[in-house]
């Protein structure tokens, strides 16, 4: 079942929740960061992208000033997951959200779309593109606490 997180007010955490986008290498690496860092282990987080991109540096600066390591972060496939299972996917960008309702297909589980902003299609100095990583992160987190709490 789809569901729009805009539409929805704060539900309980989920026992365990997947985030989604492209390539596991800017949004889903930074969401699923993101949310450990609120909720630690009270609910299992993972993250993966449609395909495996390549590491990121400017994501690791920017979750590196709100204090997060991300230097063990290694970008994954859905495809890597196999078998696995998750209460709720959220994607991040349309690929992915299409390919999540395909992953799902023949699960019972809620998948919502959160449309966020891809930082890397921003140019310019690198100041005005780490303030795009830092408004991607931002938007994120705001999504983290109005959907959890």
């Amino acid at each position: 079942m789809a569901v729009d997180a805009d539409k929805g007010a704060q539900s309980p955490l989920p026992e365990s929740v997947l985030f989604v986008c492209g390539m596991n290498a800017i949004r889903s690496p930074m969401a699923e960061m993101l949310m450990r860092a609120r909720f630690g282990t009270d609910v299992y987080v993972q993250s993966a992208g449609v395909r495996a991109g390549d590491i990121d540096r400017f994501m690791h600066s920017v979750m590196g000033e709100r204090g997060i390591d991300m230097h063990n972060h290694v970008p994954v496939s859905l495809d890597d997951l196999g078998e696995s299972y998750f209460d709720l996917i959220i994607t991040l960008s349309p690929e992915a959200h299409h390919r999540a309702l395909e992953f799902t297909r023949a699960q019972a589980v809620d998948v919502e779309y959160w449309p966020t902003m891809d930082p890397s299609t921003v140019a310019g100095s690198r100041d005005h593109i780490l303030e795009a990583y830092r408004q991607t992160a931002n938007a994120i987190d705001t999504k983290i606490l109005s959907r959890f709490g």
